[in-house]
């Protein structure tokens, strides 16, 4: 409990406790050698920020700010591999991954929380569910996600093709920074006549891929590409907030969300018209909007 002094004004010790809740970064070991970088911001009720492929929890920095501001705690972390965690040679699948953030919410003691996972991030939101019960989580959304299943299969006809993936693992042996530079304009769906974001800001996102492992890089890439979802749906049985772009040309509405939306009981599932894949920040303001509106129903 917090305490007063007679002019009313929070003690020096609850200040200072209240000051560290405020802005904290940290380094949290989830397995044997490594340790993740994480963001924990604010407080009030939880709210776990998962990263995209190959970007870095940086990618947040619209959505930390605006929650933090509207009474939340928010936690962002860098996945193994990227950003600024350990860099391990294996433990990319969803298993290990998931695993990473079971230990991260039982380490900070989180209850009542909300997981938020935008496109691979999806798969450790799903994954969580049904390996770890979703211990600790009352609500999830998946933005741009790439649930429930990518690979084209016999009974996935609509899926990418296992060529397709080849092709993208082969571009980034070749040349990793060249395939996020162009990875990068179509993920903010730019092009010669639309620019919804500057010069070096692209640039900037490219500098987060392009601190990641290349190992990592690969390894997740197999993993989102390969891993079907399909039979965890049903695991997730939270309020859950699906939201994506119909104009995503990374990850396509048809093939994961929209399925998803029928695969998942309780959701509220928005369509933003003409969004790319990159709508956390092409779309902030309606994503932030979106997302408060759910936490606080």
């Amino acid at each position: 409990m917090e305490h007063t002094e007679p002019n009313g004004c929070l003690s020096v010790k609850d200040f200072e406790s209240n000051l560290k809740q405020v802005h904290t970064d940290k380094y949290v070991e989830t397995a044997q050698n490594v340790r993740l970088y994480v963001k924990d911001y604010g407080q009030g009720k939880p709210v776990i920020l998962i990263h995209g492929w190959p970007l870095s929890n940086e990618m947040w920095e619209y959505q930390i700010d605006f929650l933090v501001q509207n009474g939340f705690r928010v936690i962002a972390y860098d996945r193994r591999g990227f950003g600024k965690s350990s860099q391990p040679w294996d433990g990319y699948d969803y298993d290990t991954l998931s695993d990473d953030l079971q230990e991260i919410i039982e380490q900070l003691e989180l209850k009542d929380a909300t997981l938020v996972g935008f496109s691979m991030g999806g798969g450790e939101v799903v994954r969580y569910f049904s390996r770890h019960g979703g211990k600790g989580v009352s609500k999830a959304a998946l933005i741009s996600s790439i649930i429930p299943f990518l690979l084209k299969t016999s009974d996935n006809p609509d899926g990418h093709s296992k060529e397709k993936s080849d092709a993208t693992a082969n571009a980034i042996k070749e040349d990793r920074i060249a395939f996020i530079d162009n990875f990068g304009k179509t993920f903010f769906g730019v092009n010669i006549i639309n620019k919804p974001l500057s010069t070096p800001l692209l640039e900037y996102y490219r500098s987060l891929c392009s601190a990641a492992s290349p190992r990592a890089t690969l390894k997740c890439a197999e993993s989102f590409s390969y891993t079907d979802f399909r039979d965890e749906l049903d695991f997730v049985k939270v309020p859950t907030l699906i939201i994506h772009g119909d104009d995503d040309k990374i990850v396509p509405i048809d093939l994961t969300s929209k399925k998803a939306a029928e695969g998942i009981a309780n959701n509220r599932y928005i369509v933003y018209e003409g969004a790319p894949h990159g709508l956390f920040y092409t779309e902030r303001e309606k994503l932030n909007n979106d997302l408060l509106a759910f936490l606080n129903s």
